[in-house]
């Protein structure tokens, strides 16, 4: 499969030195069980390292441009890093056009793509770091992720859901809400879970996620909406 990464350079106003370490960062680990003699590593070692620059650029960010406390910029730069965040920043860049799947990966256009689009977007990071260093990463992280969070700070994104529900429901019900595990299917590489969250036995919402934590996360956020605790 010939992809044309020009484009993407073009689009991006970026050229890579070294093409191979682009290509590299694009390339998803089924695609190459499906072309074994491909010539490219897949992108997971870029991830990884492209996961701690990004980090880091955030996170010196925050530092120097605000005097807020630890952990609110802590919530700051968790809302800025997420999947959710990354994977909408990938897919208005264009990234899912140059992705490298397998056929059944390629037909997946739900939440494991999303994943996909995320971290591919750290791979990225860490090969244009390998390419070009710190400071044109900076550049490229200050345009493209921190420019959202002046709409994050406005939408409270950044707020923990989970956090949230609860202090609400303390000062409005005195009830600690408490989770419970509805259901869950998959095998143990790719696991769903339903998770309810309960006042004492009124079950306000469920939530679903590909982790126990990410189900508790949504089914706090679906119980703020079904209380009309904004």
């Amino acid at each position: 499969m010939q992809i044309d990464f020009s484009k993407l350079e073009k689009k991006l106003n970026l050229e890579f030195i070294n093409k191979s370490l682009l290509e590299q960062a694009f390339c998803h680990r089924s695609y190459l069980n499906e072309n074994p003699g491909f010539h490219s590593d897949h992108n997971e070692r870029l991830e990884f390292l492209g996961d701690a620059v990004l980090e880091l650029i955030v996170t010196e960010y925050l530092f120097k441009e605000y005097n807020n406390p630890e952990g609110e910029m802590t919530n700051w730069r968790a809302a800025l890093v997420n999947a959710i965040t990354l994977s909408e920043i990938a897919s208005n860049l264009g990234f899912g056009e140059f992705l490298l799947l397998s056929k059944g990966e390629a037909k997946d256009t739900g939440k494991a793509r999303q994943y996909i689009l995320a971290n591919t977007f750290e791979s990225f990071l860490g090969a244009l770091y390998l390419d070009q260093g710190y400071e044109k990463c900076k550049v490229f992280i200050e345009e493209n992720v921190i420019k959202e969070l002046p709409q994050i700070l406005k939408q409270g994104l950044h707020r923990d859901a989970k956090s949230h529900f609860q202090e609400m429901a303390q000062e409005k019900t005195r009830i600690t809400p408490t989770y419970k595990v509805m259901k869950d299917w998959g095998p143990d590489h790719a696991k769903s879970f339903v998770v309810g969250v309960f006042l004492d036995k009124e079950m306000v919402a469920e939530g679903e996620g590909s982790s126990k934590q990410e189900a508790e996360e949504q089914a706090a956020k679906n119980g703020l909406i079904a209380k009309s605790w904004k």
